[in-house]
């Protein structure tokens, strides 16, 4: 059995951290005491330490040095961010003392890629050395990025929640919807509709996303069977790199990334008439944290000005 919380985090310190990471990127516990500047004995009692204090051995000790086990690399991996965080914690105390606001993290779904990007050029503006971290991912994602205190804030959609009432969300954008193709696919030059497209090569987001559920709707609405050709992904770059290698292929885009795709002029807008919006965007975050005071000015521009990024 593991020990409880409280014994683990008396007796495990930062240095075990460093210890850990260094082990595991050298493979030797010699080359990780010289890493982190203490002698073989010393690194061979932490070890020790770490293992008496979580209860179980992490590495297994080969003829080639040693090599973290299951349990190990899980360690490890938090030891990872927990020395990670130790560093935003630095850089946010360095801009709080600089009077620049320090570090932001903040998440968005990629439709709302462009308007996050228009209100983060504004903050950074405004605070020339502020220091941004920008996740792109669902909104299942990044609901458990802000659980985990990774991101602060998000641009996603609290429906895809079991608990959306564990966040503070605002409602901040209308999205619409089209369907875009490479400029040479045969349809971009004329009208069409959804049934032209049912035999086509969708690119689309994972199933139960929003926009997923949304083009499943309007092709049962219309009485149409769904595309079974797909490639899932949630990323825009991939979505630009497929539709400019394959002129059939189609994708289901917020209007604002689809104008910003179409920017390359390889990419186009299909005259597909689509009745309904998607949900809203949300601004969120987590009920249980209060904001830094980064990213409460960045929630306060927001909720305040979410239409500006429309020229």
């Amino acid at each position: 059995m593991l020990p409880d919380i409280e014994p683990m985090l008396a007796r495990l310190k930062l240095r075990h951290f460093r210890l850990l990471t260094a082990i595991d990127d050298n493979g030797s516990l010699l080359r990780a005491a010289e890493a982190v500047g203490i002698s073989q004995p010393g690194a061979t009692k932490a070890l020790q330490e770490i293992e008496d204090a979580i209860g179980h051995p992490l590495f297994v000790r080969t003829n080639r040095g040693l090599r973290a086990n299951e349990l190990g690399h899980c360690v490890v991996r938090y030891a990872r961010l927990i020395q990670q965080d130790v560093s935003h914690l630095r850089e946010e105390m360095l801009g709080i003392l600089d009077g620049h606001g320090g570090r932001l993290a903040v998440g968005t779904i990629m439709g709302a890629v462009p308007l996050l990007t228009h209100h983060l050029t504004r903050l950074m503006d405004r605070n020339r050395a502020i220091r941004v971290e920008l996740v792109e991912d669902t909104s299942a994602s990044l609901l458990g990025l802000l659980d985990a205190g990774r991101l602060e804030i998000a641009i996603c959609r609290t429906s895809v929640s079991a608990r959306p009432e564990k966040y503070v969300d605002a409602r901040i954008w209308e999205e619409e919807l089209a369907v875009v193709a490479n400029v040479r696919h045969p349809l971009a030059s004329s009208s069409a509709t959804l049934r032209d497209l049912a035999e086509s090569t969708w690119i689309v987001y994972a199933a139960n996303m929003p926009m997923r559920l949304y083009l499943e709707q309007e092709f049962k609405a219309q009485e149409l069977r769904f595309p079974t050709s797909l490639v899932e992904t949630t990323s825009a770059f991939a979505t630009l790199a497929l539709l400019q290698r394959n002129p059939d292929f189609v994708a289901l885009l917020s209007t604002e990334v689809a104008n910003v795709l179409s920017r390359t002029q390889t990419t186009t807008i299909l005259p597909v008439r689509l009745p309904a919006r998607s949900e809203p965007y949300y601004l969120v975050r987590s009920r249980s944290r209060a904001l830094s005071p980064i990213a409460a000015r960045f929630w306060t521009d927001v909720v305040a000005n979410p239409g500006e990024h429309i020229d």
